[in-house]
Formats: structure tokens, C-alpha cells, sequence
């Protein structure tokens, strides 16, 4: 990175979020602007998790950006190693390359209210920016409890988004703890060549068949051959979601029917009634994010895998001590625990207004206007921030939102002119949270009698956006300079002239 050097835009991450702002910035014609990427290669989630089984839960041709869609995908739900694929390919094509700053982790990001700009302190060296972009994704810091005797285990441990390929899972004792999202791809993934599969649950997730498919030479042909069928298959995707979110928004006792559906599902694999009761959830589906697998309860139901429906409390040198007391000798410990979403590690180093940390500003819980802009961080805009979150459909739809909010907040920037900045006003973000949290309540989130990461320590829900995708496009397609206190650097004042004869 050059000394001293200054971009118009630091975009920070270069996952979908990060990449789809630097295309948008392109397509902009803004060419003044980095990448910055903590890792030696972009992709972000679809880069740091490569278990086995890692794919999506979301269609193909939905998880995908409008501008740049894929007629190639060889199957309705990709698999990581087709996302990454995918994710490389964009910033081939867009020409993004020369614009990253890979193995730039940031350390720190700190407002000068002087000169109006960002003092970036990166792993490779320092910059500044007159705004940034913050994509760094809610899934990029993977959450490992804080579980007595954990750190005297003799065997393996890792988490799902950082997995130890250099260790050979054949014949081990593996004690998988959680069963979230991760949880059910990697267990029946590594079922077959195990020893023994342990299976620590806290809460049972709701688990719909995952209807998946070869896509056949001649779609992908035909989607080739004539794009708007590729289109037009996005937009039925797209529509019959949008669809569905009322029910989890505004109606959620129709989930009903769909919790049926869901025990059919694992009455079919799991034949125990004890292994059965403790895998049937307490809570309305849609309270956490409905799973998708057809391999996890046949999984279960193998000889060699065991489900204990407790908690890890604690681990006496190779034994994981469970809730229940019972006690698990194992080789390797995985963690399928989730990430720090309501306490993002980067928040700590963005410094604002005052030198208010992000951190700080947040302690009562996260809160940005349309989802992006945090009152006194002038300029910065983050991409999948407070409550944009999906339970049903794809984040891609809400990055390319808020990809729009973007582009009109730099020509805003362009039509005030000068050196200039843009603070979200704190009682605009407090009416617009205000709102959000309103519609919340009623909410399958916040009404099915469930504890998820959706919610932060205050039990608040600063993660899901409570409304359609439509909705959510509206509400950002424009930037209001009403919600805003622009900020202006006064233009450098001439030198007085010196009188003729006060000259010697």
C-alpha cells in the first residue's frame, strides 16, 4: 500500500457485500477507491467456511447478483466451493483486482472532524478515505463459548468457519456441538467415516427437506442461449418469497401447517420416539431460520451418532461434560456455535465523532438508519448492518438495496461539493429504529418462544428486517438529506494582502 495514500472510497471486506460495492462504484464511474481484505484471497463467508457439506440454503439463482448471473450453476442450492467460484469470477470480470488490498486486515478507522475524512490503520499499512464502505458481514467472527477445562483438551478443536483440514477425521471420536446451520451440513457429511458422532444439542432446529437438483446441461443452455429465462426464473424465486413473508411477519400462527410438514419430515428418518422427542423443537418454526437438509435426521438415526439434548458445560481432559451430566470421551471437539453478530469485533475499531468507538455508540444495541448509516460516524456506511438480516429469502436482495443507497449518497456528496460529510441525525435513526422495532413485535421472530442470535444480550431484535425485500428496496432507493447534518470543511482563508506602505 503506498504511503500516505488517499481514496475517495475505502470499502472494507470483499465478500458479496464488499465486491457488490465496488462494482456499484464502477458502474458509478468512481474508480478512486480500495478494497481492503483481512485475507489473502476474497470470498469472505463463502471463502472461511469450507467444511465438508458447506453449500447454501438459499437458491442459486436467487444467491447471485442481478448485474452479474450466473447460466452455469450446477445445482439449485451451490455448494461453497461454486460460491467462491463465483465470487472470483466477479471481481475477474468487473475489473476489481487492481483495486484490492488483500492481507489488509483493518486495525483501526478513526474520523479526523478537521479534514472530514477516515484515518485507516490496516496490517499492511495506512490510508486515508473521505468515506467507507463496511462490509464486513455479520458471519466473518465465529463465536466459541467460554466452556471450563476447554483450553487442556488433548485432541482438536476448531469451529465450522475455521476448519482443520490437516486433521483426519477417519475413526475419531468427534463431539459436534450445536445444531445450527453449519451443524446440519457438517453431520452428515463426516457421519460415514467417524467412529463416533456426539451430537450436543441445546435447542433442536426445525428441519424442512432440501429439495436439491442437478441443473441439466440443457437448462443451463437454454439460460445461456436465451438470458431472460434466467430472469424470469430469479423473479418466480424471487416472488414466491416475498410471499411468504407475512407469515412471519404479520401472521405467524399460519406456521402451523409447516410445522406438520416439518415433523413428517423427521418422522420418516427417525423411527426412536425417545430420539424423536428430542429432536422436536418447543418453539414456532420461523422463530430461528428453518433449516434445510434430507441428510441430517437419516444422519442421526446412524448407529454411531448419538444426540445428547444439553449444552456444554464443561471438559475434563478428553471427556465434554454435558447439561445433563453425562460425560463424552472424545478425539476432536467442532463448534458449530455461530459468530459475533449484536458485537461485532470491528466495532471496537471504527472511532467517531468525539471518539465514540462503534462499540460504544452500540452498547444499547445496534441501530443505523435504513440500515446503514450510524449517527456520529459521518461518511460511513455499512452494507448488511442493523436489521437487514433475512429469515426467508436472500441477502443478496438487500446488499444490491442498499448497493442503490450508496450510489445516491456519493452524488449527494457531489452536488453539495467541496469537502463535505454526511451524519446521520440521531433522531432519524431513532424514528427509523423506532419503526422497525414497532413492526417487530409481531413478528415469528419475536413472538415463537425461542432464544436465537437474532436477538442481542437485551433480548432486542437488531439483526432481521421485519418486511418484505420490496419494501426494504423502496426505503432505500433515495437518500434524504433531511435525515442528515451535512458537514462542511471551511475553504482556506486567503492571506491578508499587506498594506504597500507598510512595506520597508
Amino acid at each position: 500500500m503506498a504511503e500516505h495514500e488517499h481514496v475517495r472510497v475505502a470499502v472494507i471486506g470483499s465478500g458479496f457485500g464488499g465486491l457488490g460495492a465496488a462494482v456499484r462504484l464502477r458502474q458509478e464511474g468512481i474508480t478512486d477507491f480500495v478494497v481492503l481484505e483481512r485475507a489473502g484471497s476474497v470470498g469472505g463467508t463463502w471463502r472461511d467456511n469450507s467444511y465438508p457439506g458447506c453449500a447454501c440454503d438459499v437458491p442459486s439463482h436467487l444467491y447471485s447478483f442481478s448485474f452479474a448471473p450466473n447460466p452455469d450453476w450446477p445445482r439449485t442450492f451451490s455448494g461453497q466451493e461454486h460460491i467462491r467460484a463465483y465470487l472470483e469470477r466477479v471481481a475477474d470480470d468487473f475489473g476489481l483486482r487492481p483495486h484490492l488490498r488483500l492481507d489488509s486486515e483493518v486495525e483501526l478507522m478513526t474520523w479526523d472532524e478537521d479534514e472530514l475524512r477516515w484515518h485507516i490503520e490496516t496490517a499492511s499499512g495506512s490510508l486515508t478515505a473521505d468515506m467507507v464502505v463496511s462490509a464486513t458481514g455479520p458471519l466473518s467472527d465465529p463465536k466459541i463459548p467460554d466452556i471450563p477445562g476447554l483450553d487442556s483438551f488433548p485432541g482438536r478443536v476448531f469451529h465450522s468457519a475455521r476448519w482443520d483440514h490437516d486433521f483426519d477425521l477417519r475413526g475419531k471420536r468427534v463431539a459436534m456441538v450445536g445444531t445450527g446451520a453449519s451443524a446440519i451440513q457438517i453431520v452428515p457429511s463426516i457421519q460415514p467415516e467417524v467412529a463416533k458422532l456426539t451430537v450436543f444439542q441445546r435447542t433442536p432446529p426445525w428441519v424442512m427437506p432440501r429439495v436439491d437438483r442437478a441443473i441439466g446441461t440443457a437448462e443451463r443452455r437454454l439460460h445461456r442461449a436465451l438470458p431472460l429465462t434466467a430472469r424470469l426464473r430469479r423473479g418466480l424465486l424471487w416472488g414466491i418469497r416475498e410471499l411468504q413473508v407475512q407469515a412471519f411477519t404479520k401472521h405467524p400462527d399460519e406456521l402451523g401447517l409447516v410445522e406438520q410438514l416439518a415433523k413428517r419430515n423427521m418422522a420418516r428418518a427417525i423411527k426412536d420416539p425417545a430420539l424423536r422427542a428430542r429432536l422436536t423443537p418447543d418453539y414456532r418454526i420461523g422463530c430461528k431460520r428453518i433449516l434445510l437438509s434430507s441428510a441430517y435426521y437419516p444422519a442421526l438415526a446412524r448407529p454411531n451418532v448419538d444426540v445428547v439434548a444439553s449444552g456444554v458445560t464443561e471438559i475434563r481432559g478428553s471427556t465434554v461434560v454435558a447439561a445433563d451430566g453425562t460425560g463424552t470421551e472424545v478425539d476432536a471437539i467442532v463448534f458449530g456455535t455461530g459468530f459475533h453478530v449484536t458485537d461485532m469485533p470491528i466495532a471496537e475499531r471504527v472511532v467517531g465523532v468525539g471518539g465514540v468507538t462503534l462499540a460504544e455508540a452500540w452498547k444499547g444495541g445496534m441501530e443505523a438508519l435504513r440500515g446503514g448509516s450510524a449517527a456520529g460516524f459521518p461518511n460511513w456506511l455499512s452494507v448488511i448492518g442493523p436489521n437487514t438480516g433475512l429469515g426467508n429469502s436472500s441477502m443478496i436482495l438487500m446488499i444490491e438495496s442498499q448497493l442503490n443507497y450508496l450510489a445516491d449518497y456519493l452524488r449527494q456528496l457531489d452536488t453539495l461539493g467541496g469537502r463535505t460529510a454526511l451524519d446521520a441525525r440521531p433522531a432519524a435513526v431513532a424514528r427509523w429504529n423506532r419503526r422497525v422495532q414497532e413492526r417487530m413485535k409481531r413478528t415469528v421472530w419475536n413472538t415463537g418462544g425461542c432464544t436465537s442470535w437474532y436477538l442481542d444480550a437485551s433480548g432486542r431484535n437488531t439483526t432481521v428486517w421485519p418486511g418484505t425485500t420490496g419494501e426494504f428496496r423502496r426505503a432505500t432507493r433515495r437518500v434524504d438529506l433531511t435525515e442528515y447534518e451535512v458537514l462542511r470543511k471551511p475553504a482556506t482563508p486567503r492571506p491578508a494582502a499587506v498594506p504597500s506602505e507598510a512595506v520597508a
